[in-house]
């Protein structure tokens, strides 16, 4: 009985490993792209201390970067919130399946 419910539902399984991976692979991306900003934001005061950029331009290009920044820091946030509500329900269905065998 197990392992027609195991073959059965190895599609959604397949599917949810698939969803997990490109969560990852996305999660990566953020990373870098937020180090890319840092890197880019000691360029920023490189060339305000050496006299290449004004102080207008370096305020309006720091805040836009410190905007990106942010978002990036509230996504990954949020998505460690989610992944721990995720793993609640996962949890609870699986003490839900062995009542169910009881």
């Amino acid at each position: 009985m197990f392992l027609i419910d195991d073959i059965l539902m190895a599609p959604a399984h397949g599917l949810l490993w698939i969803f997990k991976e490109i969560h990852h692979a996305v999660e990566e991306e953020q990373a870098n792209e937020a180090e890319a900003i840092t890197a880019k934001l000691s360029e920023l005061y490189m060339m305000l201390e050496t006299g290449q950029m004004t102080e207008a331009e370096f305020d309006a290009a720091e805040k836009t970067l410190l905007d990106r920044l942010d978002t990036i820091k509230e996504r990954a946030e949020g998505g460690e919130k989610e992944e721990e509500d995720e793993e609640d329900e996962e949890d609870e269905m699986v003490v839900i399946r062995k009542r169910k065998k009881l």
